[in-house]
């Protein structure tokens, strides 16, 4: 065949609409009179031009005797065809697909889920009308809610930074990195001493992954009885045997207590059950104990019973950021702590770990010789050992909020939390109620509700009708964890909201009123629940002390949001 006519930029392709050739056998004997030609040019092959602005018709031709087409390539991309008729219907389909991803994907909630948005709308009104004193309460900034409501939630990010199960995570390495550096300038650390995981969903996630690590199963723990005041995280189990918490199952616990008579630690007593308990890991923290805590005499009991020294601060790690209590740095090998009390920042957990070799060898006197502490055990415990992927919309909310905390408005915020804190307690004790240690150094104190004859729940009850919420909580001598004869009171939250001492003076007068409302029903209806709340039904004093709160509290401003 001539390939003079051949046309340039021409492809293969077998022809669509032509009926092949009936196949046969091919006869490859060469015959020197009968040259070889490969391509036989017939007059099928000539091109056929049906438009003359159309250059994308085939041009046709045989190849050993079966019919075969050449296909111009097109200028445009084959998924958009220059011929307009059809671009246009190829733009109309995917204007359609766009269509129905936002029909589900950009709705608001309000319109896509409108019992949902009720809820959540009759929850905002909630937290504006009342008064918070939950002590691991707070409310956070509009910055924070962005970033947890925020396209950051959409990736997988399992691993450490720089070593991800999945690709795609520059973004995210570069975000937790930057958190972790914000926690360590938060607390003053220097990273070359200290190390930070903030991948734990709660500190209780974060207590039991240090554990883990450090640990092996039916190991011994020691931490603070949980009606003295400690976290059930630390080991805990009923006065009839039962194991309430995962420590207290997989791990042998112990627990110290306080003095019966004043409330605080007792230190002796501790040192006594720590030589003959011999603990691998002594905890001090808690989660309901208004006093410094003692970390030099930690530290001292620790080396001797050869213990790790381990520090949950979660309800003062804000007090601590802002150097307004002491410091557990100074003396632990590892502080754990949630992100969301006093620190003001998102829901979720933190471990810090010494770095390196520590001070002391493990079950020698202060200051002989040193032994290695590994971090790795702790970072593989938090993944792959008990967590999936990390949330990093948490992550990112806990970067922002670690930045406010270094900041010196943040420092007169705790100051002013402490502030408040003692003026309630002050105001409390006036008017002769009684509190645990009489007094607090931090930013909660425990009302021991006992001298007055109330159960907890009950005055719980009321104080949440009367749209004041605290909780219930357990006092030393309470053989019952369901009916504590206390309350937990905590100032954080409305110090977020902007109120003062004087505010707090008149807060006292209305946990005051609460309280004889408590007594008033009980002693008509009784203690038991099921009498007791018959006399909440309807009740004008609490519907007038109701009111009451509500034009106090609605005076201040919520954060993250307007009402």
């Amino acid at each position: 065949m001539d390939f003079s006519d051949a046309q340039p930029g021409l492809s293969l392709g077998f022809s669509s609409h032509l009926s092949p050739a009936p196949i046969s056998p091919p006869n490859w004997s060469v015959s020197a009179s009968v040259p070889l030609q490969l391509l036989e040019k017939t007059d099928e092959s000539k091109v056929r031009v049906e438009n003359e602005d159309d250059q994308g018709e085939d041009e046709k031709f045989s190849l050993l005797g079966h019919p075969m087409c050449l296909k111009r390539p097109r200028e445009a991309s084959p998924f958009f065809p220059t011929n307009p008729s059809k671009c246009t219907a190829v733009e109309s389909g995917l204007e359609v697909r766009r269509k129905a991803v936002r029909s589900w994907g950009n709705e608001t909630l309000q319109v896509a889920d409108p019992e949902i948005h009720e809820i959540m709308e009759k929850e905002r009104q909630r937290q504006f009308k009342g008064i918070e004193l939950i002590a691991s309460e707070n409310f956070v900034c509009k910055a924070v809610m962005e970033a947890l409501g925020s396209h950051l939630t959409n990736k997988y990010s399992e691993g450490m930074p720089g070593a991800r199960l999945y690709a795609g995570n520059q973004h995210i390495d570069q975000l937790e990195l930057l958190c972790c550096e914000r926690a360590l300038a938060a607390f003053d650390l220097d990273s070359e001493k200290w190390g930070v995981n903030v991948q734990p969903y709660s500190c209780t996630s974060a207590n039991f992954a240090v554990y883990t690590g450090l640990l092996l199963t039916g190991d011994r723990i020691m931490g603070l009885d949980s009606p003295s005041g400690g976290h059930l995280s630390h080991g805990y189990y009923t006065p009839s045997g039962k194991k309430v918490s995962a420590a207290s199952i997989f791990f042998g616990s112990l627990p110290y207590k306080v003095n019966p008579q004043t409330g605080y630690v007792d230190y002796d007593k501790l040192e006594e059950k720590a030589l003959d308990f011999r603990p691998k890991i002594l905890i001090c923290g808690g989660s309901s104990y208004p006093r410094e805590w003692d970390y030099a005499r930690f530290r001292q009991i620790a080396d001797k019973c050869g213990a790790i020294l381990m520090c949950d601060m979660a309800h003062i790690s804000g007090l601590v950021a802002a150097k307004e209590c002491a410091s557990p740095f100074d003396f632990c090998d590892v502080v754990t702590s949630t992100t969301h009390k006093s620190l003001r920042g998102p829901r979720g957990g933190i471990i810090f770990y010494r770095k390196g070799t520590r001070s002391r060898k493990q079950g020698s006197l202060l200051g002989e010789g040193n032994s290695h502490f590994d971090e790795e055990k702790i970072n593989f415990a938090v993944f792959p050992a008990l967590q999936g992927g990390p949330h990093n919309n948490h992550i990112a909310a806990l970067a922002i909020a670690l930045k406010q905390v270094a900041t010196p408005e943040y420092k007169a915020y705790i100051q002013q939390v402490r502030k408040n804190a003692n003026a309630l307690a002050c105001a409390l004790m006036r008017r002769k109620c009684k509190l645990v240690t009489d007094g607090t150094d931090n930013h909660l104190l425990l009302w021991d509700l006992t001298a007055l004859g109330l159960a907890g729940k009950n005055y719980e009850k009321v104080c949440e009708m009367c749209h004041i919420t605290l909780n219930k909580c357990a006092i030393f001598g309470d053989t019952s964890a369901i009916s504590p004869g206390g309350v937990r009171i905590g100032t954080p939250a409305m110090t977020s909201r902007g109120c003062l001492e004087a505010d707090f003076e008149r807060i006292a007068d209305f946990l005051i009123r609460a309280a004889q409302i408590t007594c008033s029903v009980q002693k008509e209806h009784g203690k038991m629940a099921k009498d007791f709340v018959k006399g909440l039904q309807n009740n004008r004093d609490i519907i007038e002390l109701r009111n009451r709160v509500e034009a106090f509290a609605t005076q201040f401003a919520m954060p993250g949001f307007d009402i």
